[in-house]
């Protein structure tokens, strides 16, 4: 979207305080700070840090305390990697990259081998590696570090790529004529389910192993939590409520304490039309009222359809009732989608409780005996939200080996209290409820606009405006410190923002920053602070407020892990040109319990230390580096790269594509291992 022309309020229009002048606010109170510490705003959060961020790990003491955080003592053990610009992967010296499950990789016998023309079907698409590979996650088979289920969510597709001669349209109209073609591209969506294990020092495929297996746009899936059997989800499909077709835009991740796989629908609402009259919840998420991202749901001449397969992403009410069209179907979209990765019968489940908006990455904060489940989740777009989850049902450690994950799953997480984030200048903040008696910043509660938990959850981001949330700079994956529980959160970018404050004191925020928080002593409240900003290494101080350097520059902060030694893995979908002139998306490690001060307090990135801060590897040209996972003994990580330019010429993922050769770009999971097969990073 140009920035020229993109209005900030377009889908926000709360006029809720925003973030960065929280931060303006929060800044300010520190001025003295300023001229002592030569960095500007950010070093006074340096100083000010986040007042013992973290609990103690062997008390479970809230954040907010003055104690000791618990901390690794892991030591990231690699030279940090310059930057590049190749058709190949880059690691550092001592490490090896394969490439792994390529889009088209066939998974059971009804799909054919990839055909490098183009001519697979779309019965050999639902049966392969979907598309454009994003968020995953390793499960371990029988415990072992060398065998398991790699979870891979397909986010989009290219047209031009899945069809080498383009998509076949009407001359006239425009319109799509192929429902092969159709058929194809709803079948590289989803989500893929693919088991592989570790021969000598390769990885491979296990092929056609009975847990292989697809979800797609248009897999049945089950709709669990407030919304399930209600008004609100009625179709011509579903005249109950219970299920819908497929999942969409599946872009970052999460898993369970029970063993499930947790994919995030993001940017759905382009899927659908309605050429009508827009709903309220429709204007506020961003239904189209003119076209569909892929013409799906307008295929001219008499479409060969199943069960209005393309004609339910058409959402204008066409009958005299819910029951008989399609209005109701994008209510089925913009969720958590829980799936159980070792049974291969099991259907996938919406979590409705856990709000309705375009979900990037979640995340389960520290467990507790006794004490709810809570998980965690941004809304990726410019001035949106930070929500979590807070279960009803306390953390039984017997349901981490569950007979039944799907049961697991519904204790856990129908059934609870969706918050959303509004930060203060004082460096604390409030977790606000999103239910009927909850307070709006006018007066009045949610209930005088709602009536009924169903409808909030329906239009979160909505409820979450008259409640007094604070926008923010497109909030994507979260994580959270195995040894603190303090939450890391990657706010991208927001390129929109054309007021200079002490948070982003440069006119539009294209380079992004990462935030982290602690829970305070209720779940109404925590702590917060600012951990770490990208910015290219040319910019003067108060721009680059880190100090980054040519080693460890980046902009535009996106995938983010934990492992589970202490290790923050960062990831980048970068389109700021100060950075990409020198180095293609790339991912970078950083121990932040490890950065403590002489009292023990938990300390930001900044030029004094950011050496700690360490470039480890770097994607192909015109890719995105996304999505990771690391095997139980911590020698492999996967890395997904997506929407490469030229690559892989071969199954050595480092082995740059010649000089006037060209390949069939293919999305791809890379594993990394060392040299010497010991733990990685260390």
């Amino acid at each position: 979207m140009s920035k020229a022309t993109f209005d900030p309020n377009r889908y926000n229009k709360s006029g809720n305080e925003t973030f960065q002048e929280v931060l303006d606010k929060h800044l300010s109170r520190r001025t003295a700070l300023k001229s002592t510490l030569g960095l500007g705003a950010l070093t006074a959060l340096s100083s000010f840090g986040l007042a013992g961020c973290g609990s103690d790990s062997q008390s479970g003491k809230s954040g907010g305390s003055t104690d000791t955080v618990s901390r690794s003592d892991v030591v990231l053990n690699f030279e940090s990697i310059p930057g590049a610009l190749l058709d190949a992967v880059a690691v550092p010296a001592g490490y090896q990259a394969q490439v792994l499950v390529p889009w088209g990789t066939p998974l059971n016998s009804k799909a054919s081998v990839w055909d490098n023309t183009g001519n697979n079907s779309a019965d050999d698409q639902a049966n392969a590696m979907g598309m454009h590979h994003d968020g995953m996650h390793f499960f371990s088979l029988n415990d072992a570090a060398d065998d398991g289920l790699l979870c891979i969510n397909h986010e989009y597709i290219d047209q031009n790529a899945l069809h080498p001669n383009g998509p076949t349209k009407d001359g006239g109209t425009g319109m799509r004529t192929s429902v092969e073609e159709i058929r194809k591209e709803i079948n590289a969506h989803g989500v893929s389910v693919v088991r592989v294990k570790l021969n000598g020092n390769t990885w491979q495929i296990v092929d056609k192993d009975p847990l292989n297996r697809r979800f797609t746009a248009a897999t049945v899936m089950d709709m669990a939590g407030p919304l399930a059997f209600t008004s609100h989800l009625e179709t011509r499909f579903s005249p109950d409520g219970s299920q819908t077709r497929g999942t969409l835009n599946n872009c970052g991740n999460g898993y369970t304490p029970w063993g499930t796989y947790l994919t995030c629908e993001e940017n759905w609402p382009g899927y659908f039309v309605n050429k009508g009259t827009k709903t309220e919840d429709q204007n506020r998420i961003g239904v189209s009222g003119s076209g569909t991202r892929y013409g799906w749901d307008d295929l001219a001449g008499d479409a060969d359809e199943r069960l209005d397969e393309f004609t339910r992403f058409n959402v204008t009410p066409s009958a005299g009732s819910a029951a008989g069209d399609y209005r109701n179907e994008a209510n089925g979209f913009g969720y958590i989608v829980e799936i159980d990765p070792y049974n291969a019968y099991s259907r996938a489940a919406k979590r409705t409780a856990l709000g309705r908006f375009r979900h990037e990455g979640c995340a389960f904060g520290k467990l507790e005996e006794g004490k709810p489940v809570v998980f965690y989740s941004g809304h990726d777009s410019k001035f949106e939200y930070i929500y979590k989850f807070v279960s009803d049902a306390v953390w039984d450690p017997a349901d981490a080996n569950p007979a039944n994950r799907r049961a697991v799953g519904d204790k856990y997480m129908d059934h609870g209290t969706l918050y959303v984030a509004k930060f203060s200048e004082d460096g604390i903040g409030q977790w606000l409820p999103l239910t009927m008696d909850s307070p709006k910043k006018d007066g009045g509660v949610l209930g005088d606009d709602f009536d009924s938990l169903a409808a909030i959850l329906l239009n979160t981001p909505g409820a979450a405006d008259l409640v007094g949330a604070t926008p923010m700079d497109r909030p994507e994956w979260t994580t959270v410190d195995p040894y603190t529980g303090t939450v890391y959160l990657t706010l991208t970018n927001n390129s929109s923002r054309k007021e200079a404050n002490a948070a982003n004191p440069r006119l539009d925020n294209y380079f992004g920053h990462i935030i982290r928080w602690d829970e305070g002593s209720d779940q109404n409240s925590f702590s917060w602070d600012i951990f770490l900003f990208g910015a290219p290494s040319g910019a003067d101080a108060d721009i680059n407020r880190s100090g980054l350097t040519d080693l460890n520059m980046f902009a535009s902060p996106d995938g983010l892990s934990f492992d589970g030694r202490g290790i923050l893995w960062v990831q980048t979908d970068n389109g700021a040109s100060e950075v990409t002139k020198y180095t293609n998306d790339q991912m970078l490690a950083i121990v932040p319990s490890a950065m403590v001060d002489a009292q023990g307090k938990q300390q930001v990135v900044t030029s004094e230390n950011q050496t700690q801060l360490k470039r480890f590897f770097v994607g192909p040209n015109d890719c995105e580096v996304t999505g990771f996972a690391i095997s139980p003994d911590y020698k492999s990580v996967f890395i997904n790269i997506q929407h490469p330019g030229n690559w892989p010429y071969s199954e050595n993922a480092a082995e740059e594509t010649p000089v006037g050769v060209t390949v069939r770009p293919r999305a791809a999971t890379v594993v990394i291992r060392r040299n010497d097969g010991g733990p990685i990073g260390v």
